[in-house]
């Protein structure tokens, strides 16, 4: 009669009892069918044994670069709640060092990784890029044409809002992007939201700007947007294989910074769905700066673009996680210039630099002016004037528009940090050179959606 192994044997051998028992006891009964040891067939079981639980790093035992100055009692605030954060973050076992921009603010739960934050690890940790994968700048030069019919273009082929283009409106992706997605185990259900987003730009801070060239006097378009529907469905499955491997790996790790080792199949496929969503999210940027520019029958001459929210792998083979951080490392990517985009608010310049791969830095620049307050907050601190007085005070001088019809106080120039600070601090910690800049024209967001959304109407109709 045939031995067989059972789990009690696997328990009294010292093995922790777990969902791996099966598969551990298949192969091992396997070994003793064939006439092996019981030593043997329990050695094939240990073989199937997770890997020990990694626990926590000590408290500031990671590396951590602060790059930013408080200068008011808010920012003070603000600086010890990112710098509370990223502490807690810098335990995840996995993280081997952290850096904050001139521009951070939290984000969520402390130990969440804060608007401006870096973080380099062995492993890809989805909360670490966030829903918004890729949010992204992308800039066209048109020459020969004026701000104003630019601005007017553009308002009429873009597309704000959630959802995406409606039927008879929608436009396919490029064929290379399509067949990726349709190839990802990740990505291949969605398909149909990847046709339906693209040529959007959503809303909260994603916008469309328009403004001249310093040194030229150029017309340019700016567009900010990340990866709209594709990209928050991937992420929502990266977090929950995240989740799986933190239970098994490290319990103690919070389950928002959970990562997906990337020597496992998942970790490959999860890897290359990134890759695939950060084509798709560029080519958005160029549909949109295409259709303005076939609008008006114009040219453009000149376009780069950079993400600030997404993971990059470096010759070091750890990857580094931007939330909210410009790269400004040599070489970050395949279609890399050696110049990348920060914008600080509608109604002052977008910068164009060139990143200075500081030390301090981790090798990324700030991707924008921040927040100091939560958009409640700032709503608040309002109280008393019109909404009407609070546009036409914050955007004189501007063509700022809202494409829903009703302005969002939260996304004016006042919602946003001390843009002449972030420009100081940009220089003074190293963090990039500023050589050019957009100057302001007109400026285009969502703005507030909900206002007159359907359900809010039947609501007041019926009170």
């Amino acid at each position: 009669m045939v031995e067989v192994l059972s789990g009690q044997d696997l328990i009294d051998a010292g093995m922790a009892q777990g969902k791996w028992f099966g598969k551990a006891l298949s192969a091992a009964n396997a070994v003793l069918e064939r006439g092996g040891s019981f030593e043997q067939a329990l050695e094939t079981a240990r073989g199937f044994a997770p890997p020990p639980a990694r626990t926590l790093h000590a408290s500031d035992a990671v590396p951590f670069h602060m790059n930013i100055e408080a200068e008011t009692p808010e920012e003070m605030a603000n600086v010890e709640a990112v710098t509370h954060s990223m502490r807690e973050l810098l335990r995840t076992p996995v993280v081997r060092a952290g850096a904050v921009m001139p521009d951070a603010c939290p984000a969520g739960p402390i130990g969440t990784i804060p608007v401006g934050g870096v973080a380099v690890s062995e492993a890809i940790h989805p909360g670490m890029h966030s829903a918004d994968i890729c949010c992204s700048m992308a800039i066209s030069t048109f020459p020969g044409v004026a701000p104003a019919a630019l601005l007017d273009a553009v308002q009429a082929v873009t597309h704000f809002g959630p959802g995406g283009r409606p039927r008879g409106h929608q436009i396919r992706p490029p064929l290379g992007v399509v067949e990726r997605i349709d190839a990802n185990p990740f990505l291949r259900d969605m398909m149909s939201a990847a046709i339906e987003h693209f040529g959007t730009q959503g809303d909260g801070n994603h916008f469309a700007y328009v403004g001249t060239i310093k040194s030229s006097g150029e017309t340019a378009l700016v567009t900010h947007h990340g990866s709209r529907a594709p990209g928050a469905r991937l992420y929502a499955k990266g977090m929950k294989i995240a989740e799986t491997h933190r239970k098994l790996l490290s319990p103690e790790t919070l389950p928002q910074n959970a990562w997906i080792p990337a020597d496992t199949q998942e970790g490959e496929d999860y890897w290359d769905a990134l890759q695939i969503i950060r084509d798709w999210t560029k080519a958005n940027h160029a549909l949109i700066h295409d259709l303005a520019a076939e609008r008006l029958s114009a040219k453009v001459a000149d376009r780069f673009w950079n993400e600030h929210n997404f993971v990059f792998r470096r010759s070091d083979g750890l990857f580094y996680h931007g939330k909210g951080a410009t790269p400004a490392f040599d070489n970050w990517a395949g279609d890399a210039t050696d110049l990348t985009l920060i914008p600080l608010n509608m109604a002052e310049p977008v910068l164009i630099v060139r990143g200075r791969n500081a030390p301090n830095g981790l090798g990324f620049s700030p991707h924008g002016a921040g927040r100091n307050f939560s958009r409640t907050q700032h709503r608040r601190m309002q109280a008393g004037r019109s909404d009407a007085d609070i546009f036409a005070e914050e955007t004189k001088g501007i063509d700022a528009r809202f494409f829903y019809g009703v302005a969002d106080i939260s996304e004016l120039p006042s919602a946003y940090k001390n843009a002449s600070a972030v420009r100081r601090q940009i220089e003074s910690y190293d963090l990039a050179e500023i050589v050019d800049e957009v100057q302001p024209y007109g400026c285009i967001m969502a703005g507030d959606w909900q206002a007159n959304a359907p359900w809010r109407k039947k609501k007041q109709a019926r009170s």
